[in-house]
C-alpha cells in the first residue's frame, strides 16, 4: 500500500516516528473479536507469527478473530496456540506477513531503563497505535494458572498501561526488539471490595435489564450485575502508573516448547 493511500493519522504518525518507530508501528495490530466483544493489541515477530495475550483472545476462534494494521488492513488467522499459565498466545496468519520485531533477552537491561509500547488503549480504535513510555521499575512473579504450573516472570514498569494495551510489545526506547509482552496494570482493590464486586457479578435475582450487545444479540442481566459492570468499568479507567509485562524469556520458552521459531 502506498503512503498516499494510508489513513491520514497513520501518515502523520509515520512522519514523526523515525525509522525505528516506523518499524514498530507497522508491526503492531489491534486485535478484536466482535463475538466475544474483546479488544487488545498484538504484534508481529520477524519469524512471521503474531503474539498477544491469552486473555485478549480467550473464547475467540479463528472464525471471529482478526487483526487490523496501522494501514487499516484486516489480518485473519489459521491457527491459535495458547499458554494459559504464561497468558500468551501465538496467532498464525492466513497470509505471510513481512517485517516484524525481534526478541531480546530482558536479563541484561538495568532497572531505570526507559521502555515503550505501542497499542490500542481504552476506547481508542486506531487505525494507528498509540505510544506509551515508562521506566523498568523491577520484577514480579505471577502466580501460576494451575497448581502444577511454574511461576511466571513479569517486568514491572512505571507507565500508564490501560485495558487494550494488553498483548503489546514492550521495548527499550529507541529499539524495536521485544523485551516483554504487556499484560496488566495495577489498580488496587481491597479484598472486601473485590469480594463485593464478585458477589454482585454472581447475583441472579432482582430487576432484569434487557439489551443488545455490539453484535446485536439479545442479552440480559439483573440490576446487581449492572452495578458490578459499572464498577469494573470505572476501575479500568483508574490511572495507576504501574503496569506489568511478561518477560521475553517466558515468551521464548513458550515458543520453544511449541516448536515455533523465535528468531530468523
Amino acid at each position: 500500500m502506498s503512503e498516499d493511500s494510508l489513513p491520514i493519522t497513520t501518515r502523520w504518525l509515520l512522519d514523526s516516528a523515525g525509522d525505528v518507530g516506523r518499524s514498530a508501528i507497522s508491526s503492531v495490530y489491534m486485535l478484536t473479536s466482535p463475538r466475544t466483544q474483546s479488544k487488545g493489541t498484538a504484534f508481529l515477530l520477524n519469524t512471521g507469527v503474531v503474539i498477544s495475550n491469552w486473555h485478549v483472545i480467550e473464547d475467540a476462534t479463528t472464525d471471529d478473530l482478526f487483526g487490523i494494521s496501522s494501514d487499516g488492513t484486516q489480518i485473519h488467522f489459521d491457527e491459535i496456540v495458547i499458554d494459559r499459565n504464561r497468558d500468551l498466545a501465538v496467532l498464525k496468519p492466513q497470509s505471510a506477513l513481512t517485517g516484524g520485531l525481534s526478541i531480546r533477552s530482558e536479563n541484561d537491561i538495568p532497572v531505570g531503563t526507559q521502555v515503550t509500547t505501542w497499542g490500542y488503549p481504552l476506547g481508542y480504535n486506531g487505525p494507528a497505535p498509540l505510544l506509551s513510555v515508562g521506566y523498568l521499575s523491577g520484577f514480579s512473579d505471577s502466580p501460576p494458572y494451575e497448581e502444577t504450573a511454574s511461576i511466571v516472570k513479569h517486568l514491572v514498569v512505571n507507565s500508564a498501561f490501560n485495558p487494550g494495551n494488553s498483548g503489546g510489545p514492550l521495548m527499550v526506547s529507541g529499539e524495536n526488539q521485544v523485551i516483554g509482552v504487556v499484560v496488566s496494570k495495577h489498580a488496587p482493590l481491597t479484598q472486601f471490595v473485590a469480594s463485593a464486586i464478585n458477589a454482585l457479578s454472581q447475583s441472579r435475582s432482582g430487576v432484569v435489564f434487557n439489551y443488545r450487545d455490539q453484535s446485536g444479540n439479545a442479552q440480559s442481566m439483573v440490576e446487581a450485575q449492572v452495578v458490578a459492570e459499572v464498577l469494573k468499568y470505572f476501575r479500568s479507567l483508574t490511572q495507576v502508573m504501574i503496569g506489568e509485562a511478561i518477560a521475553s524469556s517466558e515468551l521464548i520458552s513458550f515458543l520453544d516448547n511449541e516448536g515455533i521459531p523465535y528468531q530468523v
